[in-house]
């Protein structure tokens, strides 16, 4: 299989190439700089790719996109982490759609943020979207693969939830405090998060990639969800420290403005119905078990 990644250097996409290459994948890397023999070079935010270059390939995948993470969500940083996504979806739309050989699958990244703050209602893909400036960009990035999808294109959208993995993401902003003694549930603690092991997301890819009766999106989760509180306890003890020091929900939205609220205060309990009913078996389907093995 003949492979383009875009968004290959980061956390999923980097686990994602090994994993590929081990199964005999041939993977080219779509990137923005510097490109090297064998990969492709494209400018998303000023709307330049050749499609002459996406010709040939089985699958393309699209995984980029400004970290939402990164710092305090100023006006500017909203518009990177917007631009980032859709613009480069629809561009990479447009591109397969004017193909004169289609490849068989489009992949793209997108979150469970579309689902947005929704308590304890139990979520899956036929579920409606929700409001704030996540679930709007998440809207907006997948309605960008619609050159695609009207090409005839089987196209994926990947609602990733929080990932787990010792290389980065969440779990490596917590290791610090939590092993210093300093973790603790944030607000009431009743918020669910819905996460899943890096090892599982890649295993979501696949079945993305191969069986062709999955499209349109597709929740990238656990099985089994927890609340911000039974996820702090975990955490703890499995890193055998304390876990009392809790942030009160206003000092989280002190230090961390509009993010606070979307990222650590937000309630979602999604589960990954398309997955089971696809047949695929979680690697990691247990929380303690995903962070012993990604804190180890």
């Amino acid at each position: 299989m003949k492979v383009l990644i875009a968004g290959a250097s980061g956390l999923v996409g980097s686990a994602l190439v090994t994993a590929l290459e081990a199964e005999g994948a041939e993977v080219t890397r779509l990137v923005r700089s510097f490109p090297r023999a064998g990969e492709i070079e494209w400018h998303p935010n000023n709307d330049q790719l050749n499609p002459v270059q996406l010709e040939g390939f089985d699958a393309v995948i699209n995984l980029a996109g400004e970290n939402i993470a990164g710092g305090r969500w100023t006006d500017d940083q909203k518009r990177k982490i917007r631009d980032s996504r859709v613009n480069g979806t629809h561009l990479l739309s447009e591109a397969i759609a004017k193909l004169s050989k289609r490849p068989g699958v489009f992949v793209c990244a997108s979150a469970t943020g579309i689902y947005g703050d929704r308590d304890d209602e139990i979520l899956d893909e036929k579920s409606d979207s929700g409001g704030g400036f996540l679930a709007g960009v998440c809207r907006e990035w997948e309605q960008a693969t619609a050159p695609a999808v009207a090409a005839g294109v089987r196209t994926v959208h990947l609602r990733f939830g929080p990932i787990l993995a010792r290389e980065g993401g969440m779990l490596a902003k917590l290791l610090t405090p939590f092993k210093m003694g300093m973790g603790g549930k944030v607000g009431s603690g009743k918020q669910y998060i819905s996460w899943v092991a890096i090892e599982d997301a890649i295993g979501a890819i696949k079945v993305a990639l191969d069986d062709e009766s999955v499209r349109g999106p597709l929740n990238v989760v656990s099985p089994n969800p927890v609340t911000n509180e039974v996820f702090t306890k975990t955490l703890g003890h499995v890193l055998n420290r304390p876990t009392a020091l809790a942030i009160p929900a206003f000092a989280a939205k002190l230090a961390f403005g509009e993010m606070a609220d979307e990222m650590l205060l937000t309630s979602q309990r999604v589960m990954p119905k398309r997955l089971s009913e696809a047949g695929y078996e979680f690697q990691q389907p247990e929380l303690e078990g995903a962070l012993r093995r990604h804190v180890g």
